[in-house]
């Protein structure tokens, strides 16, 4: 009896040892997969955030609409109507001077008076000589007709009281003489000319605008190439304004377009101006156009040398759109813009600005009101790449938008 419950209880105990087993080894198989499965969803989740975080977040803005102003502002360069520096055209010394800085004057108006002790002497001495070729050519004329009347006669009565050489020789003196008196008129005539410097005047109807001499300074003519102009005389009664315009408005510009000049430290003074001519040329350092306006000046309230700003009404431009300069990238391939597309893919547009603004800038082509901008690109940033797309409150306030609002737009 007891043997057979001694049997009965190892075969039992056997029982719950197997049983123990079996569910060990279950438990750790189930353990096992557990942990691939964790793993391999760990893996997964990694790897997406891996990819999402891969993805750049770029903030976006949409153009502004009718950013072109129709008005083109350019620094100009006021210039006299008509400018002449005044030079000593004689060596001597200012004997007295008659009209100062800012003084008005009328063509001819006497400016100064060079004392020329020199040149007074020279002119003395070809009067002289003057005097001395006319006696000579008055004895030469004298003496050539009475040899000419002895030949003349000897020919009529048929004898020679005179040779014909020394006829021809008288003759000749003549011409010489003649010669040589119209030399000592013109070396007069070249000295009085010079003498007539002597006396400064206005070339034409103006205002002094500068006086370097004084009384008694030394005037040194012919080759002293350092020595300044002794006075500066302008027309101003009409102004010359050079403005030079950027090749991307140079089209616009034409010759009678009217435009507005304004002057600082004149607030609210505006003085009409008309498009003269136009250089038919653009610089190739600057790419600009050389412009020519007139500026009518009755008043003289304009100054040659004075800065200005010209302010040209150009036509609208309907496709112009203003953006952010960070916006801008600079390659290349010349300047771009990323603009987001469909399925919030990256595209890289060429552009062209019409006007740089500072903080803000117009493009004038290669961007279309409708298209998202983003603002701040990343260097990293190429065609086709995907990005996260937020909203900006910066220079365009008020926009909020979601990637697949961008792709519903396009």
């Amino acid at each position: 009896m007891n043997e057979v419950n001694t049997d009965d209880q190892k075969k039992r105990g056997i029982s719950r040892l197997a049983l123990v087993g079996t569910l060990s080894l279950g438990l750790a198989v189930v353990l096992a997969v557990t942990g691939i499965v964790s793993r391999k969803h760990a893996a997964k989740a990694l790897a997406r955030e891996t990819n999402e975080a891969a993805i750049p977040t770029v903030a976006v803005i949409k153009p502004r609409i009718g950013g072109m102003q129709p008005t083109l502002v350019l620094p100009g360069d006021v210039e006299a109507w008509y400018w002449a520096p005044i030079y000593g055209q004689v060596s001597g010394y200012v004997k007295i001077w008659y009209k100062d800085i800012g003084a008005r004057v009328k063509k001819g108006d006497l400016l100064a008076v060079i004392d020329t002790p020199e040149l007074d002497a020279h002119v003395k001495q070809a009067k002289a000589q003057l005097a001395k070729a006319k006696a000579q050519e008055q004895l030469a004329e004298i003496t050539s007709k009475r040899w000419d009347a002895l030949w003349q006669t000897g020919l009529k009565q048929r004898f020679e009281p005179v040779s014909r050489q020394a006829t021809d020789v008288t003759d000749y003196d003549l011409a010489a003489a003649r010669a040589a008196t119209m030399a000592a008129k013109g070396e007069l005539d070249r000295l009085e000319a010079l003498e007539k410097f002597k006396y400064l005047v206005a070339p034409f109807d103006g205002v002094v605008t500068a006086r370097r001499t004084d009384v008694g300074a030394f005037v040194k003519a012919n080759g002293v190439s350092n020595q300044p102009e002794m006075f500066e005389v302008a027309d101003i009664h009409m102004m010359r304004v050079y403005v030079r315009v950027p090749q991307t408005y140079a089209s616009q510009i034409h010759v009678g377009m009217k435009a507005e000049l304004h002057v600082p430290g004149m607030p609210g003074k505006v003085f009409p101006a008309t498009v003269n001519t136009t250089s038919y040329a653009v610089n190739l350092d600057s790419r600009t156009l050389l412009v020519e306006l007139w500026v009518p000046n009755p008043r003289y309230e304009l100054y040659p040398g004075t800065y200005a700003e010209v302010y040209f009404h150009l036509t609208p431009r309907p496709n112009a759109v203003e953006i952010p300069s960070s916006a801008l990238i600079f390659q290349d391939r010349g300047l771009q813009v990323a603009t987001v597309g469909r399925g919030n893919r990256v595209r890289l547009q060429n552009v062209t600005i019409g006007r740089d603004m500072g903080s803000n800038v117009i493009v004038i082509s290669g961007l279309k009101p409708s298209e998202w901008v983003i603002d701040s690109p990343p260097d990293t940033l190429n065609e086709g790449d995907l990005v996260r797309v937020v909203g900006h409150h910066g220079v365009f306030p008020g926009l909020e938008t979601k990637p697949e609002q961008i792709s519903d737009a396009h």
